[in-house]
């Protein structure tokens, strides 16, 4: 079955069809004769049809011969299906703006749309761009929306040829489907070219160093194709935002040197981790993102990491000390030796077994590296190496009784694992001429160091420790706790991984230690999240009123209505109009006599009687329609519900941050700074399509903000858990 032509209306061209058609090499017989208003169709040899620009470009992209143009596996197809339903946003006009900034921020760290390789949905965002004429050029001369920019030249300067026919054929100066200019078709696909060709010399390097969180940085003596890194958190709890900040830089450098990352779990530290750590923080590397080539234990080396510490005791690098904890570290704090530094290597192996047996002297023991006691830098002065432990170890159970220390472990499985390059927060720069030390002692290869500014947050804990103390002690409902900045915690309020990344992009790799504001982040999040996103209503349940319109519907009526005016994907929901209609009491105090307000989707009414009870709360309104009123004269635009056993019950929840200062003094307890109050749950009722919502979504309520549905409808005497979202510049959601 071949294709006998394309049909389309000539104000109506579907370029994203044609421009893919001109990349695969399928040939197209063009017929613009349709009438205005029509939608495009596909013709073939057989008289069988094909209805809509995106059904056609989806066929283009199976039948070109093109690998991976559409069909992949079930997550990137689903990622281009849902690229394809956005595309047509940026002929919005009003939205264009709002989906440039949600566009940038997406390709803040890609090179394509989805995957590593060209798809149709690059094609549909080309097209939706390309198709806008000057009002995209302008955009593109701006030096706004840079990630944007360097995607759309990019594609542009790699199928120019294509590109710039259709472009020249299809799009006036005002879009497309617009009368083209005077130039001829010619002289403008020749400026196409041109422009193609002035970028297609670098495009290679533009997408080699495309925009991401350490754009103009580079890693020390990093070669292409031989850079290893290593991401490696504690299971001891789960990836919260500073964790992702390291994860995603070492995303980055990965992909700009064409390297390999490992993921390793650092497991010497028994009290403290479990399977369940490990487990969540696999889901939380996999929500950000990462891509990793291995996943490696440190305790997979615990037999090569003893046969390491036993070779620093017989070279004399190391011994056993058993100065209790309190005077150890006052001795290193002072420079005072302890009386174990000079044990022969004997000794210490000795001791070093009985350690090792876990026995009740060796329980008093640890293992010390044999540094520098009088080194200004107090992290040389001997540090631990080995610490006796008899807890099981979550993998390997009661195998040892004896644990490396991060200091001694870390640097020892970076050599052995191949890692080139280190990424370490700026907390640790003291503790880099120990680790450096510590491999010349090994002799084992050396390991750049790179540094980066840890991400602090405002009123915000991120101390494994302190999060784990809220959680034991009932003071959240685990650590995907909405109120935790954990990665689970704040997706499940309502943020957008796509913000969180652009988020953490903005930082960059700087080493300026920075403490960051949660209202910058949820901004990003509402730019991609309110273009997109359906819009329902609710009204708070308690005292609210009852509006009588005396002139309204004898009989309810139902009409269907877009979720979101400006964005026709999001679907539709049926509104029904009834005579008698529920209002917010703060919207009934509002009202004045005789005023006329807008009811939102309907139009005009006019308050006659307000009725009030003896604390002055309103109880009862009743008013007439005035349809044929304008809204643009009215003062008050007030959200609504019908009356009817339809409704759904809703729990509207509102929280605040775990403490109330910004930022805790040094040795401050935080303890001392608990909220006592993080959370505020209020009853209301919503229109009756809320019942579909899914865990998950995020939706707008008009006039009350941005929600994210925790659990869905279930049943009439269950609500629908909504949790709110903020957006950067509310101090309340809820009103």
């Amino acid at each position: 079955m071949e294709i006998s032509k394309l049909s389309f209306a000539a104000d109506n061209p579907p370029l994203s069809v044609i421009a893919a058609a001109a990349i695969a090499g399928v040939s197209l017989t063009v017929d613009s004769s349709l009438s205005s208003g029509s939608i495009p169709t596909l013709v073939f040899s057989n008289a069988s049809k094909l209805h809509g620009a995106s059904v056609i470009l989806r066929y283009i992209g199976r039948a070109a011969g093109i690998p991976n143009f559409y069909e992949r596996d079930a997550y990137e197809s689903s990622q281009i299906d849902e690229l394809l339903e956005y595309a047509p946003i940026l002929s919005s006009g009003s939205e264009f703006e709002a989906a440039c900034v949600y566009l940038d921020g997406y390709l803040s760290n890609r090179t394509f749309m989805v995957g590593h390789c060209l798809s149709i949905a690059d094609i549909a965002i080309w097209s939706g761009l390309a198709g806008t004429g000057l009002r995209w050029e302008s955009f593109r001369k701006s030096k706004k929306h840079q990630n944007l920019v360097r995607w759309f030249n990019s594609i542009t300067a790699e199928y120019g040829a294509a590109l710039g026919e259709v472009s020249a054929t299809y799009v006036g100066r005002r879009g497309v489907g617009k009368p083209v200019s005077n130039k001829s078709k010619e002289t403008e696909q020749q400026d196409v070219m041109n422009h193609s060709r002035s970028i297609n010399g670098d495009a290679n390097d533009k997408l080699k160093a495309s925009n991401g969180p350490a754009v103009g940085i580079d890693l020390p003596d990093a070669e292409i194709g031989k850079v290893c890194l290593r991401f490696a958190p504690e299971p001891s709890g789960y990836l919260h935002i500073g964790h992702s900040k390291a994860a995603l830089l070492n995303k980055y450098f990965a992909e700009k040197y064409q390297g390999k990352l490992i993921l390793r779990f650092d497991d010497t530290n028994p009290a403290k981790e479990s399977n369940e750590f490990v487990d969540n923080l696999l889901i939380d590397i996999e929500t950000l993102g990462v891509k990793y080539d291995a996943v490696t234990y440190t305790s997979d080396y615990f037999p090569k990491l003893m046969e390491m510490a036993e070779k620093l005791i017989v070279s004399g690098k190391a011994y056993v000390d058993d100065t209790p904890r309190e005077q150890m570290q006052k001795e290193r704090m002072e420079g005072i030796e302890s009386k174990s530094r000079s044990n022969s290597p004997e000794l210490n192996m000795e001791l070093w077994k009985e350690m090792i047996a876990g026995s009740e002297r060796g329980l008093q023991c640890c293992l010390r590296g044999k540094l520098d006691m009088l080194d200004p830098n107090k992290a040389l002065r001997d540090p631990v190496y080995y610490r006796c432990n008899p807890m099981p170890h979550h993998r390997i159970g009661s195998k040892y009784k004896i644990y490396p220390t991060y200091d001694f472990a870390c640097p020892f499985v970076d050599a052995l694992e191949g890692v080139t390059h280190a990424l370490r927060s700026s907390e640790y720069h003291d503790r880099n001429p120990q680790y450096h030390r510590i491999q010349e002692d090994m002799g084992v290869r050396k390991v750049h160091i790179f540094e980066f500014s840890r991400l602090n947050m405002v009123y915000t804990l991120l101390s494994k420790r302190k999060l784990l103390w809220f959680v034991q002690n009932g003071k959240v409902d685990g650590w995907d706790d909405p109120r935790f900045p954990t990665v689970q915690g704040i997706v499940r309020r309502g943020l957008k991984i796509e913000a969180l990344i652009q988020f953490i992009v903005e930082q960059g790799a700087s080493k300026n230690l920075n403490l960051m504001e949660w209202d910058k982040l949820w901004t990003i999040n509402k730019k991609i999240i309110d273009p997109v996103c359906p819009r329902h209503t609710a009204v708070i349940e308690e005292r609210r009123v009852l509006l009588t319109l005396t002139d309204g519907p004898d009989e309810p009526f139902v009409r269907i209505i877009p979720k979101h005016k400006k964005y026709p994907p999001a679907g539709e929901k049926c509104t029904t109009f009834t005579k008698r209609i529920w209002l917010d009491q703060a919207d009934a105090q509002s009202i004045s006599l005789d005023e006329e307000v807008t009811l939102m989707d309907w139009g005009n009414a006019i308050v006659k009687e307000i009725e009030k009870d003896q604390d002055g709360k309103v109880v009862k309104l009743r008013g007439i329609l005035h349809l044929e009123g304008s809204v643009k004269t009215t003062k008050l635009k007030l959200t609504w519900l019908p009356e009817t056993n339809e409704l759904v019950h809703l729990s509207l929840m509102e929280f605040d941050h775990l403490i109330t200062k910004k930022k805790l003094d040094e040795g401050e307890d935080f303890l001392d700074a608990l909220n006592p109050c993080t959370k505020k749950e209020t009853a209301a009722v919503g229109d009756s399509n809320m019942r579909n919502l899914k865990q998950g979504d995020i939706v707008q309520l008009e006039r009350k903000g941005y929600f994210r549905c925790d659990v869905p409808y279930v049943r009439p005497s269950r609500p629908i858990v909504l949790f709110a979202i903020p957006d950067g510049r509310q101090q309340s959601v809820l009103k």
